[in-house]
C-alpha cells in the first residue's frame, strides 16, 4: 500500500512500475477509477486482465483462478494495481480484494495487489482488520525537504537541457515554503517563475520571482 498527499507522485510511480514490469514475466491489470460497486468492480478487473466479463460472480472467480494458474504455469506473476483506492466507497469492494488474495497454492500467492491512494486510504484499511493484516509492505510518500527540492528542480532542469543552476538558493527555499514540498505544486510554481524570469530577462530566478509566480497561481 502506497499513500501520499495529492500531487506527491503516486500515479507517476505506478506508471513507472508498469513500464518496468516486463510483459513476459508479469500479467498486469491497472484500475485507475475504482469507485465502483462490487459487481462492476469485478467486471472491471476481468476487463483489465483481458478476460471477457461473465454474468455470475462464481464464473468470474473461476475465470480469474484459471488465469492465475495459467500464469503460474508460464512462470509469470499476476499483479493488480488499484490507483486512487481511497475513492472506494463500497466496503464490499475492499472485502472482495481481500478474498482475491485467498487465491494461493500452499504458501504461494497467485495474486499481488498494489493499493495507491491519499492518506485517508490508510484510515479506511485500518478499519478492516482482515485486509490490513494482509498488507505486508506499506510506504507513505512524504513531501520533499528543502534539499530534495533543490535536487528535484536541478534534475528537471538538466532533463530539459538546462545548464547550471537557474534558481538561486533563496529561490529554492521560497519554493519549498510556498509549495510545502509537493512535487506537482513545485512544477507549477517553477514553470511560471521561469516564464516570469524569461520575460524580465533575468539571469537567475530569485525569491522575488518565485513569490510573484506563487501569487499568480492563487
Amino acid at each position: 500500500m502506497l499513500t501520499g498527499e495529492i500531487g506527491c507522485g503516486k500515479t507517476l510511480l505506478s506508471r513507472a512500475l508498469v513500464r518496468h514490469l516486463q510483459s513476459d514475466r508479469y500479467d498486469l491489470a491497472v484500475m485507475a477509477n475504482p469507485s465502483l460497486k462490487m459487481a462492476d468492480f469485478m467486471k472491471e478487473i476481468l476487463y483489465q486482465f483481458g478476460i471477457t466479463p461473465t454474468r455470475s460472480k462464481l464464473d468470474s472467480l473461476h475465470a480469474l483462478n484459471d488465469r492465475f494458474l495459467e500464469n503460474l504455469q508460464k512462470g509469470k506473476k499476476t499483479v493488480l494495481i488499484v490507483d486512487e483506492a481511497q475513492a472506494i466507497t463500497d466496503i464490499d469492494v475492499f472485502e472482495e480484494l481481500r478474498l482475491l488474495l485467498n487465491f494461493q497454492l500452499n504458501d504461494l500467492f497467485l495474486l499481488t495487489v498494489v493499493l495507491l491512494g491519499q492518506p485517508e486510504l490508510k484510515v479506511k484499511v485500518e478499519t478492516l482488520k482482515q485486509l490490513a493484516q494482509r498488507i505486508e509492505i506499506r510506504y507513505h510518500l512524504a513531501p520533499f525537504g528543502t534539499g530534495e527540492v533543490r535536487a528535484y528542480v536541478d534534475f528537471r532542469m538538466r532533463t530539459a537541457g538546462g545548464k547550471g543552476a537557474a534558481f538561486t538558493e533563496d529561490a529554492i527555499v521560497a519554493i519549498h515554503e510556498v509549495t510545502g514540498g509537493i512535487p506537482r505544486k513545485i512544477n507549477t510554481v517553477c514553470d511560471l517563475a521561469l516564464l516570469i524570469g524569461f520575460l524580465g530577462r533575468c539571469q537567475e530566478v530569485n525569491r522575488a520571482t518565485v513569490d510573484k509566480a506563487y501569487r499568480e497561481t492563487q
